[in-house]
């Protein structure tokens, strides 16, 4: 799941589908309050550490969070040596995933069609705004990990998809690659900066889970066709933002203080200045779609 969070366009919910532990994960979540607390003090720890489900997740967010450091740094590499055929999958991965989610719809009525089309329009519009704030201020950064989470138990939209969206994913990977950097060369200095910014972002979607499991859960059981529509509609409008070919409008400056894009314009491969490596591109978008395409087989194979 933590690889796939990494990824834009790969759902870590949907990881979690294809592993079976989607229900285990969504009910934990549910039940996880202050109401441990008393039950410590009534009943012991040992027990009220099993009736919440605790190892269950201290084993899933303790491999999540291996992963995603160590993905991140790899990811971070690879947008700078290789930004079109990365983004080429990256755009791959969400062509199959719009299809993914899209075909989940049961019934595609006027309804589901209009909230396609809104939030497509909606998706396409925010892939064009300024930043309102700096990417790396700290409730930017709280807000982002607010947001985010929603990957962790929603199928079929991805936490770096929408990080993209904000503007905060290339943010958030350095921020992770600040720490292991800072630990490995044993810098306090630049390891605590970067895990202020973290707890700020882990905070964050602490908070996100707890808010958004339920409403989720709800719009699901009762509006699913809906729901899925308009998350279809985003993921529709939101491909102009991993369009791999860009101009750059302006910039601002990242952690490192290298001047690094804020606002880009998709253009035509041909118009694209250097080698636009069409051909190679195709080929990772078609790569990253049959990567989709595989992981929902395999749900299917194993749900059969």
């Amino acid at each position: 799941m933590g690889a796939a969070d990494v990824v834009p366009g790969v759902s870590g919910g949907t990881i979690a589908f294809i592993s079976g532990i989607y229900e285990e994960l969504i009910e934990t979540i549910h039940k996880l309050d202050l109401g441990f607390f008393k039950l410590w003090r009534n009943v012991g720890f040992k027990t009220a550490w099993t009736s919440y489900n605790l190892g269950f997740l201290v084993a899933l967010f303790g491999g999540v969070l291996i992963s995603i450091a160590s993905f991140a740094k790899l990811i971070t590499w690879l947008l700078v040596a290789h930004p079109i055929l990365i983004w080429a999958f990256f755009f791959g991965l969400i062509l199959a995933s719009i299809l993914y989610v899209g075909k989940q719809i049961g019934r595609w009525n006027l309804a589901a069609f209009l909230a396609t089309a809104v939030a497509a329009a909606i998706a396409y519009f925010i892939t064009l705004a300024e930043p309102v704030a700096s990417p790396g201020s700290t409730w930017f950064l709280f807000i982002a990990g607010f947001i985010a989470i929603i990957a962790m138990i929603l199928p079929g939209i991805s936490g770096s998809f929408i990080l993209l969206l904000l503007g905060a994913y290339t943010t958030v990977l350095g921020i992770i690659t600040q720490f292991s950097d800072g630990l490995a060369g044993f810098d306090w200095e630049l390891s605590s900066s970067a895990l202020l910014k973290l707890l700020v972002f882990v905070a964050g979607a602490i908070v996100g889970l707890k808010v958004f499991s339920r409403a989720l859960n709800w719009m699901f059981k009762h509006y699913k066709d809906l729901t899925l529509a308009v998350l279809t509609g985003f993921m529709i409008g939101a491909l102009n933002k991993i369009w791999p070919w860009k101009e750059v409008l302006s910039y601002r400056t990242d952690h490192k203080g290298n001047q690094v894009p804020l606002m880009e314009e998709s253009i035509m491969p041909a118009a694209y200045e250097g080698d636009p490596q069409l051909l190679l591109a195709i080929g990772m978008v078609i790569f990253g779609f049959l990567t989709i395409f595989l992981l929902e087989r395999i749900s299917v194979s194993k749900q059969n």
